[in-house]
């Protein structure tokens, strides 16, 4: 490897909103996260299928096949 081009790799302590904190090594510093894994509901199994304000029903509604309307012949 070339020495001089690598960034400094430190300790540094990521802290989530929730409150948990651990330590990890990065480029960057200390770290202020809003989710981790202690917190997010993947990992929690406290996950909520929500579906705010009908974006599923409009969604089907909007790409829905529609019928086709009859062809007339103008006879």
């Amino acid at each position: 490897m070339k020495e001089g081009i690598h960034p400094v790799y430190k300790k540094s302590i990521v802290a989530c909103v929730c409150g948990n904190t651990f330590e990890t090594r990065s480029t960057v510093g200390n770290l202020h996260i809003e989710i981790c894994s202690s917190c997010h509901p993947f990992f929690t199994g406290k996950q909520k299928l929500l579906d705010s304000a009908g974006r599923i029903e409009r969604f089907r509604r909007k790409y829905a096949k529609k019928e086709a309307a009859p062809v007339s012949t103008g006879a």
